[in-house]
């Protein structure tokens, strides 16, 4: 399917949006107004066993979601002797949680005689227990599944005729934590874990893929400072995106991660940083990164705010690497938003020397979100990456339910290499995304990479629909 074809498909799928969109409006509406008829409707549901960055719980608990207010009910009906603080009280009045995402994604690829299109659907089950002497519990099960004949080159199906999409078929532990919270304004956890830092570009869980990036770790994090935030990870092993059947689907490892922030107030907040990475199974991925990350928001009056980002990091070579090297990143991104409108233009720069073990990289990021949605440059190239771009974003602040809070973005990158300066190509991505009622997101996304010297054109159309309770 050349480009024309999928410029259309893509215009097509978002005209049916709407469509689609006051379906699932409707019918949650219905299903509202029934439940209200004998309760109040019930809060936003819980999305997952950790929070998006780490964090101490809060003073006051959450909400709780429809379905966890049923278990609640049952658990009464089925174990009244279970008094509140007891520990068979917090074990049966917990969180749980299901979330079905469906992807369709097709990538058409110079170099490839075949498209790929990949049509799989990941299903997440977990529960989380109630605190007990300020313990809690959280355990989550993930299913990835192919749909139809898989034609898609997985990484794990020998499907090499095929461009890669990295979502393989599996069946996994995701998540299984104890966590201690009583200790002020902080929480303890071990075991295995989801750890998103900043803007993930450096350590990450790579939720866009349908397998989770976790961590087996016991991480630390307070903010018995006011206005601070700090957050310290011992890593033993990092579960990657391919999953245990995947060459390279785990790295044993011997890691320090150490964040720590302060936020003076909203035009504000400084973040450090040091990542000292140590793998056995990817020596030459082993780095120590420090750095600072600066951001802030500046209300300048009748609704309009500057925002900014500007960071900057060191790498080396450490524990393990037998290579020797240095290398910088810094970023430099300004800009403003109105009335649901947010543009932003960027400079991000990887450097490198020539010499491909020498560049810098980040192999622990959630790497989709940065240097485009083809995922070109989830490795840096040998000559380093220059990455302007320049990006529109729209959030719909008007409508009903199935419009308003609609996610609309646009963006063009410009890729150098940061040692020679020679082209490596542009890229264009558009994307539109919806939550319905907090439960139903329908998304669909476009990425075009043209090269000029580095790497293959391609053309990715990714259709995404989830239910989270």
């Amino acid at each position: 399917m050349r480009l024309s074809q999928r410029l259309l498909l893509t215009c097509s799928v978002i005209a049916l949006l709407p469509a689609a969109a006051l379906y699932f409006a409707a019918d949650a509406s219905a299903a509202t107004k029934t439940k209200a008829k004998t309760k109040a409707k019930a809060p936003a549901a819980a999305t997952g066993a950790a929070a998006a960055t780490p964090a101490p719980a809060a003073s006051t608990a959450p909400a709780k979601s429809g379905l966890a207010q049923c278990v609640d009910k049952l658990s009464t009906e089925k174990f009244p002797e279970f008094t509140a603080g007891s520990f068979g009280y917090a074990l049966t009045h917990g969180t749980p949680w299901i979330n079905l995402r469906y992807r369709y994604e097709s990538v058409d690829q110079d170099g490839f005689t075949k498209d790929a299109y990949a049509s799989t659907l990941r299903t997440k089950i977990g529960y989380k227990t109630g605190l007990w002497e300020g313990f809690q519990v959280a355990i989550e099960g993930e299913n990835i599944k192919a749909l139809g004949a898989d034609h898609y080159n997985s990484t794990t199906n020998g499907k090499t005729q095929f461009p890669t999409v990295s979502d393989p078929e599996d069946t996994l532990l995701n998540q299984f934590y104890i966590s201690y919270q009583g200790l002020p304004k902080t929480n303890i956890t071990l075991g295995r874990q989801l750890i998103n830092l900043d803007n993930q570009r450096f350590i990450g869980a790579s939720d866009w893929r349908q397998n989770d990036q976790t961590f087996d770790a016991i991480s630390i994090s307070t903010q018995f400072i006011d206005k601070a935030s700090i957050y310290y990870a011992y890593v033993k092993k990092v579960n990657r995106i391919t999953g245990p059947a995947a060459n390279s689907g785990a790295y044993d490892s011997d890691s320090h991660i150490v964040n720590a922030s302060y936020e003076f107030d909203p035009a504000l907040k400084i973040t450090g940083y040091d990542y000292a990475l140590d793998f056995d199974d990817a020596r030459s991925l082993s780095s120590n990164t420090f750095g600072a990350r600066l951001t802030g928001k500046i209300d300048v009056g009748s609704g309009v705010n500057l925002i900014y980002a500007g960071e900057f990091a060191r790498q080396s070579d450490y524990g393990s690497n037998t290579v020797d090297y240095d290398a910088n990143y810094y970023l430099i991104e300004p800009g403003a938003s109105w009335n649901g409108f947010t543009a932003k233009l960027g400079y991000e720069v990887l450097e490198g020397d020539g010499v491909a073990t020498h560049a810098f990289q980040t192999p622990l990021a959630t790497l989709h979100a940065f240097n485009g949605w083809a995922d070109k440059f989830t490795t840096t190239p040998a000559n380093g990456l220059e990455d302007r771009y320049v990006s529109l974003a729209y959030k719909v602040p008007f409508g009903d339910a199935w419009l308003k809070g609609t996610d609309i973005v646009i963006a063009y990158h410009d890729y150098q290499a940061e040692h020679t300066s020679t082209d490596y190509g542009t890229e264009w991505n558009a994307s539109i995304q919806q939550t319905f009622y907090d439960n139903y997101t329908l998304g669909l996304k476009f990425a075009d990479y043209q090269a000029d010297n580095l790497l293959t054109d391609t053309t990715k159309v990714i259709a995404t629909v989830q239910i989270k309770y």
